[in-house]
């Protein structure tokens, strides 16, 4: 049996409710499994929108927000469903097969409007996952500037 390499990162818990964004940290086990991550959410029990930012291994991000007909989901690079369960479990979920292995190309898989209602249009969400060259949290910091909860999310990050 291999040995497993501890994942790192930061699992965000983001809720608006009364007009007021809040984030809280997840636990780290939402980082490596997608139902862990979507059973934390499920519990916020918000009557405002409720999602959560995963950011895995400084190779990644994941959004998920839940829903009663299911999670909608975004996947940051497809490519990272090749070394990574989370990744995967996504793709999963979404339907989508892993792509090859000799694929060098980044791509998002999923929905780019899952932020649209909250001020983030598929099209510019579209724009920050193809920045290449930043970290994940760089690219959610900017999600987080974008929708409105940057202050919120900052914060937490510093206490992370």
């Amino acid at each position: 049996m291999a040995v497993q390499e501890p994942v790192t990162g930061f699992a965000i818990a983001v809720v608006r409710e009364d007009g007021r964004w809040r984030c809280s940290a997840l636990d780290s086990s939402a980082l490596t499994e997608l139902d862990a991550a979507i059973t934390e959410l499920s519990k916020l029990r918000s009557t405002g929108a409720a999602f959560g930012l995963l950011a895995v291994d400084d190779e990644f991000f994941v959004i998920v927000r839940p829903s009663p007909r299911g999670p909608s989901l975004l996947l940051s690079d497809a490519a990272a469903a090749l070394d990574y369960d989370i990744a995967a479990d996504v793709l999963d979920v979404l339907r989508v097969d892993p792509p090859d292995e000799d694929d060098d190309a980044v791509w998002p898989e999923g929905d780019l409007e899952i932020l649209a209602d909250l001020g983030l249009p598929g099209g510019e969400l579209e724009v920050i996952v193809g920045e290449v060259d930043l970290y994940p949290d760089e690219q959610l910091q900017m999600i987080a500037q974008r929708c409105g909860f940057e202050a919120e999310f900052s914060k937490l990050l510093d206490q992370l």
